[in-house]
């Protein structure tokens, strides 16, 4: 028996002895591997390919293994380890996606066949992506250049063969060095088929690679995409990073929403063991498998949704599901079979992004509020921001924030600024001046205590620009003045004349309001979950809590980016909210309201999108996987139920195709393919640009995770979300 023969088995049995040979559906045993353990199920993750650089650290020592033709310990209790990976050379190469069929007895005659007509290395290939509809690939390569591939693409359309895909591949080929490692200073060589393993010292410790840790054990080896990294793990253990990523607790804190989020990955996870085998591992580390990133992403209220629902998976008919997710469906998800094409997939059917039992609250507050403008600004909303805050006390009458102010009215609105911001200005007693914004400036200042800030932080070429067309025999303290115009505290219109003239109450709300925003985070922020007829309640990181509602309530809309009062606002739970909190009691309340809409995904900022492509930029895009020519028009042929583009005419001066399903976001370089398409023209009338106006952000099949976190937030529980999103299926415990 040869070495090389002996050196496999040894390696075959090693697994073994490491794995046991267990299936995924078994009890609470463990994996040991020299006194580590690690939980059943395991799970590896691909963290990188065609490494160069690997920097492996541990939070307490590691032992370091490499299996070769012969096994060996080569560090007992190691900080830090470096390896450089030179044994395989990553370049490119080009193949011609000819056809694609349902199964692959189906492809391999389609290759016969084609082989027969066309000659050339003509293959099948299963696509891992299209899992989903269990796509296998006929293919027609290889092609250096991506040239050579258009040139054969030339060939194959003139013996009647269309809709040809150009796909970038990576190969490997040999280069002259070995892989090497550094271990305390120390240069140790290694074969060029070596396999590492890096073993935590104890079970407490961890790993850490460019910059994440990790929990579990490493294992470096070669393979035909270079250098590999592969993470080994409990699966549980992985999904406390994997739900945070694809679902953050940060912004979508719905336990509910979580849990949902958990069994799915879960259950994608089980499902996909084995993906990418050929490499040595199961899934990779990034959107195309389930984001995955370490300790670092890791929260306590996705780690609580994994505990809660661990073990449980979905199931149809006995089977696991594979179960796809979107970031954002935009109302509504599509059917699996036409985006990922395939047979139709009886649990991934179209699904309207709503709840018959959507509740509403109404929010109210007792008195309008007049808005005043300054200089294009609204300066209300900083009186009611000082209001709110108690720095311009409320009397029996409402403040004329329209009038002008008086010294001692300054004097005092900027004496609670500074007891609100806990500033001490000693020695601060200012006498009496016409309030005009020169001795206004000079009052902030010397208030403020700002001095030092106006000598050591203007330069006097700033000072001669801000105040070029101001006098300065009408300026007391120039400095003081180009320091509040700079800092945006004064109008930037400003011109002589208001140098002499008083200021007004709005004026000066504005000047003390940006102060106080400027020093201070004075609002908290969270997601409105419901209301009282007194108070709301609100979701925060570390929990629910409810807040009483002051009886004179400033009450704000905000959207896109502009804040405006309100009497009434209809909530439906989930919107962000932003609030003052006074006396125990919210005085001023700011919610960041999503599109005007019931779908459960509203909150999310791609449920509505537009973009704008020259007909360059497109041509372009188009034209690295289609050699259409010049781009002259694309068109809508057919739509799914979810209104997603299905078919998509691609008319160029050489010729048209047609894309189907996925290929057409890729191709355009979009969010989602639910999209409708404006034009705008040219003088000869030739489309100039194309405007796509859009909703969603994904492939929009399966479950909407942002459309599970308003269903969480109207009060489901995380199984009804999951059998919204996935008909039929059961949730079933897989150990």
């Amino acid at each position: 028996m040869s070495l090389q023969r002996i050196k496999y088995i040894f390696i075959l049995s090693l697994g073994f002895f490491f794995f046991g040979g267990i299936p995924v559906e078994f009890g609470s045993e463990g994996a040991f591997f020299h006194g580590f353990m690690i939980p059943k199920p395991v799970i590896t993750i691909g963290l990188g390919q065609n490494l160069q650089d690997i920097r492996i650290r541990s939070s307490s020592g590691m032992k370091i293994y490499e299996v070769g033709t012969s096994y060996k310990l080569i560090s007992g209790d190691a900080g830090e380890v470096l390896v450089k990976g030179g044994a395989e050379k990553l370049t490119e190469k080009y193949v011609l996606l000819l056809a694609y069929a349902k199964d692959r007895k189906e492809a391999g005659q389609a290759a016969v066949e084609l082989r027969d007509r066309i000659g050339g290395n003509i293959y099948v290939e299963e696509n891992p992506e299209n899992a989903a509809g269990g796509i296998f690939e006929i293919k027609l390569g290889d092609f250096l250049t991506r040239g050579d591939a258009l040139a054969r693409i030339q060939e194959l359309n003139a013996l009647g063969l269309k809709d040809i895909w150009i796909v970038r591949e990576d190969i490997v080929e040999p280069a002259s060095q070995p892989m090497w490692m550094v271990i305390e200073n120390e240069l140790k060589p290694l074969g060029r088929e070596s396999v590492i393993y890096f073993i935590p010292a104890n079970e407490q410790s961890f790993l850490t690679f460019n910059n994440r840790s990790y929990r579990g054990f490493f294992i470096l080896r070669g393979t035909r995409k270079g250098v590999v990294l592969v993470n080994t793990l409990n699966l549980e253990d992985y999904l406390m990073s994997v739900v945070p990523g694809e679902l953050s607790p940060g912004q979508f804190g719905s336990l509910e929403a979580l849990k949902a989020q958990a069994v799915a990955a879960r259950t994608y996870a089980l499902k996909n063991l084995g993906q990418f085998k050929s490499l040595g591992y199961d899934l990779i580390n990034t959107p195309r498998s389930q984001l995955y990133m370490g300790m670092s992403a890791e929260h306590p209220l996705s780690t609580q949704a994994v505990a809660e629902t661990r073990g449980e998976v979905m199931k149809y008919r006995g089977e696991l599901i594979n179960a796809l997710y979107t970031s954002t469906c935009g109302g509504k998800t599509e059917n699996a079979e036409n985006v990922f094409g395939g047979r139709p997939v009886p649990y991934l059917k179209s699904v309207e992004c709503t709840t018959d039992h959507q509740p509403e609250w109404l929010l109210e507050s007792k008195g309008p509020v007049v808005p005043i403008f300054v200089d294009g600004r609204n300066a209300s909303l900083d009186a009611a921001l000082l209001v709110s805050l108690g720095v311009i006390p409320v009397g029996p009458a409402p403040v004329d924030f329209r009038q002008d102010t008086s010294f001692e009215e300054g004097l005092e609105w900027t004496r609670d600024t500074l007891k609100f911001l806990g500033i001490r200005a000693e020695g601060f007693d200012p006498a009496p001046v016409p309030l005009d914004f020169g001795n206004l400036a000079g009052l902030l200042v010397e208030a403020f205590g700002w001095k030092d800030r106006t000598e050591r932080l203007l330069l006097q070429t700033e000072v001669d620009f801000l105040l070029k067309e101001l006098p300065a025999a009408q300026v007391p303290d120039r400095r003081a003045l180009a320091y509040c115009l700079q800092s945006g505290l004064f109008p930037a219109s400003m011109k002589a004349e208001d140098l002499v003239r008083p200021v007004t109450r709005a004026e000066l709300a504005m000047a003390l309001a940006g102060v106080v925003t400027a020093e201070r985070d004075i609002f908290r922020i969270g997601d409105f979950l419901s209301a009282t007829r007194t108070g709301i309640e609100v979701g925060l990181p570390e929990g629910r809590k409810t807040l009483s509602l002051a009886n004179h309530l400033y009450l704000l809309r905000k959207l896109d980016g502009a804040a405006s009062f309100s009497s009434k606002l209809t909530m439906l739970g989930g919107e962000r909210v932003r609030w003052i909190e006074r006396e125990g009691e919210i005085s001023y309340l700011e919610v960041i309201y999503p599109s005007s809409s019931n779908v459960l995904d509203r909150s999310s900022r791609y449920n509505r999108w537009q973009v704008r492509k020259t007909r360059e930029e497109l041509e372009a895009l188009v034209g690295q996987s289609y050699p259409i020519g010049g781009l002259v028009d694309v068109s809508v042929k057919s739509r799914g139920p979810s209104g997603r583009a299905l078919d998509l005419v691609v008319k160029g001066t050489e010729k048209s195709v047609t894309l189907r399903g996925f290929p057409i976001r890729s191709a355009l370089g979009l969010r989602d393919t639910l999209f409708v398409i404006d034009r705008t023209y040219d003088e000869t009338g030739r489309v100039d640009s194309f405007i796509f106006t859009g909703r969603g952000w994904g492939h929009g099949v399966g479950l909407c995770q942002v459309g599970a976190y308003g269903m969480g937030q109207a009060g489901a529980a995380y199984h009804d979300i999951l059998k919204k999103y996935y008909k039929g299926i059961k949730l079933d415990k897989s150990y």
